[in-house]
């Protein structure tokens, strides 16, 4: 049965999904393509900064669909290690420079035929090196012509433009080195265009865009530091009160259920019920089923009747076993379905079985079954209000961290990339499917579905301002963290660190020990940007 008086907000997880990025491939010199990659979905570093000399994978928007990338060559080992320099081209490119929306970078980039010519010999030289041309000892000069012919035009001019893309990369990133974000990087020239321009001109023109670090600004500037905060507080549920109600259904759990059998439903028992709900119509051929509202064998605790449906309980007051009731009720405009608020119904509740408690009497001869360790009733009452009044001062600090957050998200304005936006949106389905995977189990094809790059589109565009609100908050947190100087020790680091892996192999699951120490870094920056903004904020509670 559905029927609950208040929406439950889950728990954050902490979670680890593998994804693997398949991209189809066209190059023909297999030194110059990129495998596979699979890599862990963590947390987004918005401090990610693209290397000159380290581009893991480029795409190139070479055919519809759009979603398809080709990637080009990854860096050999050699030239990561050469990081700090750019190789010497024998000519400089020509590269222009266009801001774009979304903190996005374009980079028109023109090669002149020098470097074109250097590359094209270059290519040469290493086929002939490694192609097995009949007629010919490998590693021995092969006339050209007769080279081309063997490996084919087309596979040696595709070759080329790769090892141009190569080499001119990295020069052409240069102005923006400090601040592209990784693996934003798109070539967006097609392929087939790059091949005709190279073909007619001996040069090459291509176009790239990147995302940047985006420039974050502060309304008012330096608002963060005074913050005056007003936490609203359920005042309905105290810690004492949430400590007598677990005593109560820890007592509860020690009964035994025995069948009614010469009275009506009263409070206190726990009945078992079919339940089923029509719409009021005047015309009660219109009447539409309420799904939600329906339920077979739900077991109905009288003394939590409130906390499931309002004003329920007084309609089946004295229902015996196997009697049927048909009864009015309006929806309470609180209502969590918004579509059922107010909503005027006919229910039908059949009782299938009828018990009450027979419980044990509430005094010091069960206290050790009510809490192990306790001795008297109260010792048992005073741990558990301990553990309330902990709980209640950890949601209250909860609740002054989520007000803070909230706040200085709406005192910054900012262009979000677009990269920064899906991958902080996949991470939210990704943790939301591993939960409805551990809560149900999912078909192959339902699972199938659910992991569709359609499926995992709609969430984003569904969520759009829920992801934003969390990239704000993420990226005022880091901006915080900068300007306020504040570190954590490398011993919290390094602890931290170890507490993860330890669970990733409790569980046995596959980590990436770099993305699990991003990710505690993030984790440590957050805590010490809250602790600091909590230090110099004015806090108010206010019990609703």
């Amino acid at each position: 049965m559905a029927l609950c008086s208040s929406a439950a907000t889950p728990a954050f997880l902490k979670f680890k999904a593998a994804y693997t990025l398949l991209y189809p491939t066209h190059s023909s010199f297999s030194s110059l393509v990129s495998l596979p990659r699979n890599f862990l979905l963590l947390p987004i570093r918005t401090t990610a900064i693209f290397s000159t000399t380290c581009i893991k994978h480029l795409s190139i928007n070479n055919s519809p669909p759009p979603a398809r990338k080709f990637v080009t060559s990854a860096f050999t080992s050699e030239a990561e290690a050469a990081d700090a320099t750019l190789e010497k081209l024998p000519a400089d490119l020509k590269v222009t420079e266009t801001q774009e929306p979304n903190s996005r970078v374009r980079l028109s980039v023109e090669v002149p035929p020098e470097v074109c010519e250097d590359c094209h010999n270059r290519i040469i030289q290493e086929f002939m090196k490694r192609a097995k041309v009949p007629g010919f000892r490998p590693g021995h000069n092969v006339p050209e012509s007769i080279l081309v012919n063997y490996i084919g035009k087309q596979n040696i001019q595709k070759a080329i433009i790769e090892s141009i893309l190569k080499r001119t990369l990295p020069h052409a990133m240069s102005s923006i080195a400090g601040k592209a974000l990784d693996d934003s990087l798109r070539i967006v020239t097609k392929f087939s265009e790059m091949e005709k321009t190279y073909s007619s001109s001996n040069s090459l023109r291509y176009d790239v865009v990147v995302d940047v670090a985006p420039e974050l600004k502060w309304i008012p500037e330096g608002g963060y530091k005074n913050l005056k905060i007003v936490v609203q507080i359920d005042s309905e549920i105290t810690a004492q009160i949430a400590s007598e109600e677990e005593l109560k259904r820890r007592h509860k759990s020690l009964g035994a259920l025995k069948i009614v059998t010469e009275r009506g439903l009263q409070l206190g028992d726990v009945a078992i019920l079919d339940i089923s709900a029509t719409t009021f119509e005047e015309d009660k051929s219109a009447a539409k089923k309420i799904p939600s509202a329906e339920s077979k064998g739900f077991q109905f605790d009288t003394e939590d009747a409130d906390k499931i449906l309002p004003g329920f309980l007084e309609s089946i007051v004295g229902m015996q076993r196997e009697e049927s009731r048909t009864f009015p009720y309006v929806f309470p405009e609180t209502w969590a379905q918004e579509d059922l608020r107010g909503v005027r119904a006919n229910f039908t509740v059949e009782c299938k079985e009828l018990f009450y408690r027979d419980l044990p009497e509430l005094n010091d001869s069960i206290a050790n079954k009510l809490l192990p360790g306790c001795k008297t009733l109260d010792e048992v009452k005073e741990s558990l209000l301990q553990k309330c009044l902990e709980v209640e001062q950890t949601a209250k600090e909860q609740a002054a961290d989520n007000a803070i957050l909230d706040r200085i998200s709406k005192m910054i304005e900012v262009d979000i990339p677009r990269s920064l936006f899906e991958e902080q949106g996949r991470q939210l389905y990704g943790a939301q499917l591993l939960q409805l995977q551990a809560n149900s189990k999912l078909s192959e094809k339902q699972l199938a579905y659910l992991s569709s790059p359609k499926a995992v589109n709609e969430f984003l565009e569904t969520n759009k301002e829920n992801i934003h609100h969390i990239i704000k908050q993420n990226l005022a947190v880091g901006d915080i963290f900068k300007r306020e100087n504040l570190q954590f020790s490398t011993d919290e680091l390094v602890k931290e660190v170890q507490n993860s892996i330890s669970e990733f192999k409790k569980h046995n699951q596959e980590y990436d020990e770099d993305r699990v120490k991003e990710q505690v870094q993030e984790v440590l920056e957050g805590a010490k940007v809250l602790e600091w903004l909590r230090e110099h904020a004015e806090i108010e509670y206010k019990t609703q």
